[in-house]
């Protein structure tokens, strides 16, 4: 059994990254470009340690902006009007304006009112507001995609508001999230080049330095992109085999 459902993956994946292989062989070898790799390879230090920074920033960020998005969906669902209303501007505010000017505004305004002068730390915390927007109504819509009369069956069994949610709608809302989850996940990840408008050294600046040093634009470029791929293509495996 084990051996036909490889047989059937290995029929369905191997013919599409064949034809993405040929599509980019053929792209590439038309290009009328002298490659030079010798050049960015003295400098993979600095690629690698870019890419650790976003490993971490993109880590720190997936934990912080699950937990906002996980209370900003109850705030919306609270029976305290002035407690709905803020979790309901600050869904609108964060989804409708750039990322990359709220990493202007934070930073420079914000966070600088604050006294906030880690860019790092700054960088983790604007991530995960802008990105606990769109998980916290992921997770409202999978709260509330949860039938009524399980809500009133738990209720007719004695269960309190709290039991409700863990036992009845907790189970059921995570399982129909993950699959928007997964893609907020990735967006999120790359999102975090975006930070390096403020001199965060991350993974996007890195290759901005070595190209800006060596002149090997695909070279930096394509690294970047297969980095960034290493780090979302496992993460949208795993979440959506679990």
């Amino acid at each position: 059994h084990s051996s036909s459902t490889w047989a059937r993956v290995l029929a369905g994946w191997v013919p599409a990254l064949m034809l993405v292989t040929l599509v980019f062989y053929f792209s590439f070898a038309h290009v009328a470009y002298r490659w030079n790799w010798a050049s960015t390879y003295k400098y993979r230090r600095t690629l690698l340690d870019g890419w650790l920074v976003t490993i971490a920033l993109s880590a720190a960020s997936l934990l912080l902006s699950t937990f906002i998005g996980l209370v900003f969906a109850l705030v919306r669902r609270s029976r305290v009007l002035p407690l709905r209303n803020l979790g309901h501007l600050y869904v609108e505010l964060a989804r409708g304006t750039p990322l990359l000017v709220q990493i202007l505004i934070f930073f420079y305004v914000v966070a600088d009112a604050f006294h906030l002068e880690n860019r790092y730390v700054a960088g983790v915390l604007i991530l995960s507001f802008f990105s606990g927007a769109y998980i916290s109504e992921v997770i409202r819509a999978g709260i509330e995609s949860v039938g009524q009369s399980q809500l009133e069956s738990a209720r007719a069994i004695g269960l309190t508001r709290a039991q409700t949610y863990r036992y009845v709608i907790g189970p059921q809302a995570l399982r129909l999230s993950l699959p928007p989850l997964v893609g907020q996940f990735v967006s999120l990840i790359k999102d975090s080049s975006l930070l390096s408008i403020i001199a965060v050294n991350e993974f996007t600046q890195a290759a901005r330095d070595v190209n800006s040093v060596t002149y090997s634009t695909l070279e930096c470029y394509l690294p970047l992109a297969i980095g960034y791929l290493v780090l979302t293509l496992p993460l949208s495996l795993w979440l959506r085999r679990w």
